[in-house]
């Protein structure tokens, strides 16, 4: 009993230091029903058809909503399917918008909790829906819609992944006595074109993943040192998140140290951390469905040797010509091939390409090997054409990298910016240490 009052205790003062968890923050339901029929207006007087991800196969794994499913409806739960339905003035069709629910399983309920279906009470105005029916209804609804306007049949929108909307398009052509499925179109380019630019309400939950992150990077400079595993540092960084109320890593941490800080996407974490290393830390999380992406690179000894300073100083300086050279409305991100002289990759690299030299005197724009940045939001990765042109409203990294596997030296440098409405640069992960001073000093505390 008094093992039970000293762990309960400390449990307890754990609880008062850490921040208090936020609950998972969605936007008015009005604010989804405006993107929807922003997408209405973009398919061409056709329908569009959405399922909700899949649920996991293994009870360990967390389920995470689709990204455009979530991006248009703000539902987090699986087996849903939305069904835009865009106006037309030749037919006589309006604009609606339907979302389709599962039947309920009152057995599960029991350990899942209650759910929502069409006959829950004021279930469309919960819902910001036009209607909200049984998934069993989706068919017949399409049939219906295609049977009015044969049309229809060549402007149906559906996610291409979707096994979900091929069956569905195979019973359609079954019932209408079609010879192939209705001809798609993919729904996932539109939406896309709508999520590149972020709302204030978006930008504010990024700034909230990035504050958890930069939170857990923080924890990252005090934990790194020789003797301890990669794998305990990304850890103790989860247990940051978790006390920030984020669900989930963006992606999986990367804790690369010595030969590992220069393997791009590593992620086994399974190395003990040596002296003289340089650890590579591109780790952060998601904050109600929002992400964010920090990369921070230290030293296991808690000082930078003269040459990893250096490099370091070179990614750095890459990394503020970006910044400099930015013009919002004519820079580019993520210009591999550096064709275009607007892009911020061009900027990065001519930087790293006339500063410091391999151990052979060769330029070091060569151990460089990926794009200078991309789009954030929902997604880690926000879908966007590249190169793209930035505008107010977009969230995107810069990251320059220099990778020199002979040194043992893997230098990347990440943050997280937003473009204001008034065209500057906003990094979002401002009051995080960048300069190699600022990382000793943080690794100090």
């Amino acid at each position: 009993m008094k093992l039970f009052r000293i762990v309960a205790a400390c449990l307890s003062i754990v609880a008062l230091a850490a921040p208090a968890a936020r609950a998972f923050e969605k936007q008015p339901v009005s604010v989804y029903h405006a993107r929807r029929a922003a997408l209405a207006a973009r398919i061409d007087g056709g329908v569009a058809v959405l399922f909700a991800a899949e649920e996991p196969l293994l009870d360990f794994m967390a389920y995470r909503q689709d990204s455009d499913f979530f991006y248009l409806t703000g539902w987090t739960e699986p087996g849903a399917a939305l069904l835009e339905v865009a106006a037309d003035a030749k037919t006589g069709r309006v604009a609606r918008d339907i979302l389709f629910l599962p039947t309920r399983n009152l057995r599960m309920e029991k350990y899942t909790g209650e759910k929502m279906d069409e006959a829950t009470p004021q279930v469309a105005a919960k819902t910001g829906f036009d209607e909200v029916r049984s998934m069993a209804e989706l068919p017949v609804v399409l049939n219906q819609l295609i049977a009015a306007d044969r049309g229809l049949t060549w402007r149906v929108w559906t996610q291409p992944s979707a096994p979900q909307a091929k069956s569905l398009m195979g019973f359609v052509a079954t019932t209408l006595a079609m010879d192939a499925a209705p001809h798609t179109h993919d729904v996932t380019a539109p939406v896309a074109a709508q999520r590149v630019v972020k709302d204030a309400a978006e930008a504010e939950l990024v700034k909230k993943a990035s504050e958890a992150s930069m939170a857990a990077q923080r924890a990252m400079m005090r934990a790194v040192k020789p003797g301890a595993t990669e794998l305990a540092v990304a850890g103790k960084m989860g247990a940051v998140w978790a006390e920030h109320g984020c669900e989930r890593p963006s992606y999986s941490p990367i804790v690369g140290s010595g030969i590992n800080s220069t393997i791009l996407h590593y992620a086994e974490n399974a190395k003990t951390i040596d002296a003289g290393d340089l650890v590579t830390v591109d780790a952060a999380c998601e904050y109600s469905m929002y992400a964010a992406d920090i990369t921070r690179t230290v030293p296991a000894d808690g000082h930078f040797t003269a040459r990893q300073r250096e490099i370091y100083n070179v990614v750095l300086g890459a990394q503020r010509a970006a910044i400099e050279a930015f013009v919002v409305g004519k820079s580019t991100i993520n210009d591999r091939d550096r064709t275009d002289q607007n892009s911020l990759d061009t900027a990065a690299y001519n930087y790293i390409n006339t500063h410091g030299k391999d151990l052979h005197g060769a330029s070091l724009g060569k151990y460089w090997l990926h794009g200078l940045g991309h789009m954030m939001g929902i997604d880690v990765h926000d879908p966007s054409g590249y190169p793209a042109v930035l505008k107010p409203g977009m969230i995107f990294t810069i990251e320059p990298g220099v990778y020199i596997p002979e040194e043992k030296i893997g230098v990347r440098l990440e943050c997280d910016f937003l473009v204001g409405e008034d065209g500057k640069l906003i990094d979002l992960d401002a009051a995080l240490p960048h300069t190699a001073e600022e990382i000793e000093a943080a690794m100090k505390k």
